[in-house]
């Protein structure tokens, strides 16, 4: 993790850049007030608040804003409510029932494996809106394919863009509907043109540094999403093999036996077997994800046991 506040960013924009486990986390600061865009995932939630704080001095965090809310973008909301009572949170509407009452299902949280501690919200980012965080006006942009509910935000005073998991320096996020069999590419594609036509000179992405080759960054997403269009079952395995990495990230080392037991119960990883395991069995087909990604040196298996590297 670390905090940029450097050349590429205006003032009053601070950039936590986390790991792949959290998300990056904004905040904003200026005469407005104090905006933390995204708060990363539930096992960093005390590192976030300890960021947030130290950044804010004696300051309170006003307002926590959610591009989306994937575990990894929201997990650290209700640490951040519970430090500061008068916190207001805003997250995009589509799921704002499904917050309301508290649905892992509609959340994705249980068909995903992972966790997210219970939060409120009090006002909704409504794409095609304009707000004021710290000093800068930010638009809000719906930006469906990833997650069929996120926006990014866009400042055109700097060109500066807030891209959350619609784009990165190297491709985008996962496609969720697709690992449902629900058809989201053209979305995705979509969402990259919106993001050609703002024309950033800086993004902010979801994951990752901040950047400013943003054509080369289009060209690569739009490369990778035509591949996996192309071969959806390509697209059905990286989004297992990120899953089955995203919980080794959270535990460090697990049995491999252990592994496989709570891959078992995982909704999506056993619907994507089910739709892509070419015949295999379960357990053979983890083995078979386990192994890529061991072969790309995202995972060791050393004595039984898988340890993230």
């Amino acid at each position: 993790m670390s905090a940029r506040d450097d050349r590429l960013l205006p003032p009053g924009v601070t950039v936590f850049e986390r790991g792949w486990l959290s998300a990056n986390n904004v905040l904003l600061q200026g005469q407005g007030g104090t905006t933390l865009v995204d708060s990363g995932y539930v096992k960093h939630q005390a590192q976030t608040l300890a960021l947030v704080q130290q950044a804010l001095q004696d300051r309170p965090l006003d307002l926590l804003v959610n591009t989306h809310l994937h575990s990894d973008h929201c997990g650290g909301n209700r640490a951040l409510q519970d430090h500061y009572p008068q916190l207001h949170t805003w997250i995009p509407p589509g799921l704002a029932q499904a917050v309301q009452d508290w649905s892992e299902d509609g959340l994705s949280y249980k068909p995903t494996g992972q966790n997210c501690p219970a939060f409120r919200f009090n006002g909704l980012l409504q794409p095609g809106s304009t707000h004021r965080f710290g000093d800068i006006d930010w638009q809000v942009h719906a930006a469906p394919g990833h997650d069929p509910h996120s926006v990014i935000l866009f400042a055109p005073a700097h060109r500066l863009l807030m891209s959350a998991d619609a784009l990165w320096q190297n491709g985008f996020g996962v496609v969720f509907p697709e690992l449902e069999g629900v058809d989201a590419f053209d979305e995705v594609a979509q969402t990259l043109d919106l993001i050609e036509q703002l024309n950033p000179a800086t993004v902010i992405p979801g994951h990752g540094a901040v950047f400013t080759e943003v054509a080369p960054a289009l060209a690569l997403a739009r490369s990778k999403l035509e591949g996996f269009a192309q071969n959806p079952e390509r697209h059905a395995r990286y989004g297992a093999k990120v899953l089955l990495k995203f919980k080794l990230l959270e535990w460090g080392q697990i049995s491999q036996a252990e592994f496989s037991h709570w891959a078992a119960r995982v909704p999506y990883l056993h619907s994507l077997h089910q739709r892509f395991g070419q015949g295999l069995g379960m357990d053979d087909w983890l083995d078979m994800m386990l192994a890529e990604l061991a072969r790309s040196g995202a995972v060791q298996v050393e004595d039984g046991m898988l340890l993230d590297i």
